[in-house]
């Protein structure tokens, strides 16, 4: 297999991966917010913190880990042409 096609296909299903966190983290947020809208903090209810503050906090996750995946299997990959 050519190294290329090797790295892309790396990247590939590591953006896969990253999709499908972000597909199901955004999905539970909406599909629970009825059940966890009786759960109360500070008088706001836990839906409201989940939306606004859990789901920036996994999408700013989901970039972080995506950079600092990106570089390692860059630099991966700089390595396998060298060699």
């Amino acid at each position: 297999m050519d190294k290329l096609e090797r790295h892309w296909r790396r990247v590939r299903r590591m953006t896969g991966w990253l999709l499908a966190i972000w597909l199901l983290s955004t999905f539970s947020i909406i599909f629970f917010a009825r059940e966890l809208s009786g759960l109360t903090i500070f008088g706001w209810p836990l839906s409201f913190y989940l939306a606004a503050q859990g789901a920036s906090l996994i999408y700013l996750a989901i970039i972080a880990v995506y950079a600092w995946r990106m570089r390692v299997l860059e630099r991966r990959y700089r390595e396998e042409e060298a060699a």
